[in-house]
């Protein structure tokens, strides 16, 4: 048995919801430790070339973000196999795009196209409320945000619109019988 953890991924083994053709090649990207988990992300490698064909190869792609052209949640990633997952907002300033990654009713990723008051905030699901030292509340995301001193009244399952600027908890949505929801 081989020792640490994987570093590569096969593409038959990839996820399906990259939609990857069969015959691409025996290796996928394999997304970095980073906010989403393998199976509930996609890695920008995979975005850029596949699905918004901004680049051709690999080199095309790594050159498209080294030259820090893309952000994900308004941060600059130069990592081509940084995972995006649900609800992330990636951003090219250089075209002007923005661009939400959602679900399709199948499962499958979904770059949505949206405009620039759009990509200020992000909807964020809330796992869990602690109290941590000293007695501060956090509240953390299905992204791995952690958020301090929220609303009192947000509990776990809450949905919290998430400013990307500032870091902060806006708004909130409680998880109530009758709402809309989108389950993944």
């Amino acid at each position: 048995m081989t020792r640490g953890p994987k570093k590569h991924l096969k593409r038959l083994n990839a996820p399906k919801k990259w939609m990857l053709d069969k015959l691409g090649g025996k290796f996928a990207p394999r997304p970095s430790p980073g906010p989403h988990k393998l199976r509930e992300s996609m890695p920008l490698i995979v975005l850029l070339r596949n699905k918004l064909k901004y680049a051709l190869t690999y080199q095309e792609t790594k050159k498209v973000t080294m030259s820090r052209a893309i952000k994900v949640d308004g941060k600059v990633r130069t990592d081509m196999c940084f995972p995006t997952g649900f609800m992330d907002v990636i951003s090219i300033d250089k075209t002007g795009e923005y661009f939400r990654m959602l679900f399709d009713v199948k499962g499958r990723f979904l770059i949505h196209r949206i405009k620039k008051e759009e990509a200020s905030y992000k909807l964020c699901r809330v796992k869990a409320v602690k109290v941590v030292a000293k007695g501060i509340p956090t509240i953390t995301t299905h992204d791995g945000r952690t958020i301090r001193y929220p609303d009192p009244l947000i509990k776990a399952n809450d949905t919290v619109k998430f400013d990307i600027a500032s870091g902060k908890a806006v708004d909130f949505i409680k998880s109530e019988h009758g709402n809309l929801a989108y389950i993944t």
